[in-house]
């Protein structure tokens, strides 16, 4: 893997997914206050993977990616509204996200949940313009809505985030750690990657490649984020370092210490290449956006 073609490849996406969302929320919207807090959460900062995955399932089905922009947009909302409500007091109560002050801290708590609602209600009026774009079936949105609902619901990403709640305070096993992080924070990857796919009417067994693919790469990005909580720096993470500890949640360096934890980063890894491999060069891209993960320091 060459690091600089990569950056140079990822930065190309980044600001492409940056210079839409930018078009998503009217900063002179009334009210005023809602729509402020709503640009600073989704335009401070952030990785972009989730829309980039949503990029990149669309290139490996055949499509212009460009047609399928609102939904890597609305990924990226619903990401962003997880976040906020994630930061809130009565949740991580976090008070520092990409290197800013979160939302409720900019904004009151009360603008911040609703921020949040706002974002993610929003998200859904951008799946659903997909619709609109000329050469997309519009049975494919329909799939990609319920698609993105599912992961983003109780069997989902809040499911996830509801058993880590439960899980402060207790000691929990591998498989219970498993499936809080597949549902928490692969789910929504999941999604991501096969809504881009879905809409560029890719067939159900390569749908499926991506599916494991996207479970595994959530699995090794919650261990880097787990190690990250330990051994990061504060400066380039851009949130409190040791939140983990502070809420008394079992992690995997908990679990397994921290090196054993960068062996399980490499073996999801491993496995997440291995299920692109019948796709050729255009899955390039999506095999170093794996291994980056392993390289990653925020």
């Amino acid at each position: 893997m060459d690091l600089s073609i990569f950056s140079h490849e990822l930065n190309i996406r980044k600001k492409l997914i940056e210079d839409n969302l930018v078009k998503c929320i009217n900063i002179n919207a009334h009210p005023p206050s809602i729509h402020a807090a709503m640009e600073y959460a989704l335009l401070n900062g952030g990785k972009r993977i989730r829309p980039i995955m949503v990029l990149e399932g669309a290139k490996l089905a055949g499509i212009d990616y460009k047609k399928i922009l609102p939904t890597a947009c609305a990924l990226e909302l619903i990401h962003t509204y997880s976040l906020v409500h994630d930061d809130l007091p009565a949740m991580d109560n976090d008070e520092l996200r990409r290197g800013k002050p979160t939302c409720h801290i900019e904004y009151g708590e009360d603008i911040a949940i609703l921020t949040g609602d706002a974002l993610l209600t929003l998200a859904f009026e951008l799946l659903a313009s997909n619709s609109q774009v000329v050469g997309i079936n519009n049975l494919n949105v329909v799939k990609v809505i319920s698609e993105v609902a599912n992961a983003a619901g109780s069997q989902g990403m809040i499911g996830g985030q509801v058993i880590d709640l439960a899980s402060e305070g207790k000691s929990i096993d591998y498989d219970s750690l498993l499936n809080l992080h597949s549902l928490k924070t692969g789910k929504l990857f999941e999604a991501s990657l096969v809504s881009g796919a879905i809409l560029g009417d890719m067939g159900e067994e390569d749908i499926k490649k991506l599916r494991n693919y996207a479970y595994h790469y959530g699995l090794a990005f919650q261990i880097t984020d787990d190690i990250l909580d330990v051994t990061g720096d504060v400066s380039k993470v851009g949130k409190p370092i040791g939140s983990d500890e502070k809420n008394f949640k079992t992690t995997y360096p908990t679990l397994f210490g921290i090196e054993k934890s960068k062996e399980l980063a490499k073996v999801n890894i491993d496995k997440c290449i291995d299920n692109l491999n019948s796709f050729g060069e255009k899955a390039d891209f999506l095999k170093s956006l794996a291994i980056y993960t392993l390289l990653r320091n925020n």
